[in-house]
């Protein structure tokens, strides 16, 4: 079992491009699914430097319908037509916050949204199987007080109805040493997330964290509650990127250093079944 970053805002290996968005590359039970697709086309000259195939996907995985995740669909479509896994609320238009109107629109971009038309569509409404090892989580209970979507995003453009995100969904992969959780943003919360997984699982311990954690507008009590509960979990890796945010990152690295694995396109992540 592989993962492979495909995009990412920073690159492990120069010659990749970067961009504000994440996609990645799974291999696992002999079949190839992308995880996200990033915020344009990038991910795909990346996938052909790195020697990923994309016409082998066999399935595609939709985090939440955010821009970043999303855009590069209609290039992927251009080469082959799997299942998409996704949750019923990807396609509806999002706003993020700002200081004067007018507020920035972030969701799934209309001609992306239109591609998906016709197309073989699987809701995720519940923890979903992909393959054998694979899963989809579906919608991610909110329990934590201190956890929340990680900024100020609205389902209109006056930014009057607050977005919940509640299509934010992870993987989460069965290996010979435990539980692998990919996250595209973790909007639902990290802690909620790896505590759903445990719940569904019954795992006792995490065999690495990998992608999004939307820690860059977190407080110092949510940081170290976060801390506190990646420990209690006894993940083994964790490698967090894209949304993280600058700081968050160094403190996680500080503070965890046997645990933290710096990333970004390129990584590649390889597992036992």
């Amino acid at each position: 079992m592989r993962v492979t970053l495909l995009i990412d805002n920073t690159a492990a290996q120069p010659e990749l491009a970067t961009e504000h968005g994440l996609s990645m590359w799974l291999e696992a039970d002999g079949k190839h699914i992308l995880f996200d697709t990033g915020a344009s086309d990038t991910f795909a000259a990346n996938a052909a430097a790195l020697g990923v195939t994309l016409t082998l996907t066999d399935a595609v995985v939709l985090s939440h319908g955010h821009y970043d995740h999303t855009s590069g669909v209609p290039r992927l479509f251009e080469q082959v037509c799997p299942p998409v896994y996704m949750s019923p609320g990807v396609t509806r238009e999002r706003y993020a916050r700002q200081p004067e109107p007018p507020h920035k629109p972030i969701g799934m971009p209309r001609a992306v949204a239109e591609t998906l038309a016709n197309k073989d569509i699987i809701f995720t409404d519940t923890p979903t199987r992909i393959t054998q090892h694979v899963w989809a989580t579906g919608p991610i209970p909110r329990k934590t007080a201190y956890e929340d979507t990680g900024g100020p995003f609205f389902l209109d453009a006056d930014c009057e109805q607050a977005d919940l995100l509640t299509d934010d969904q992870a993987l989460w992969l069965e290996t010979r040493d435990g539980i692998v959780v990919l996250l595209g943003c973790a909007h639902s919360g990290l802690v909620n997330t790896l505590e759903y997984v445990a719940e569904l699982t019954g795992c006792k311990e995490f065999r690495a964290v990998i992608g999004g954690t939307h820690l860059m507008n977190a407080t110092d009590a949510r940081l170290e509650a976060t801390l506190a509960a990646l420990e209690r979990h006894r993940v083994k890796t964790l490698a967090p990127c894209h949304c993280t945010g600058e700081g968050p990152l160094h403190f996680l690295a500080a503070r965890l250093p046997q645990m933290f694995t710096a990333t970004g396109a390129g990584a590649v992540f390889a597992f036992e079944v």
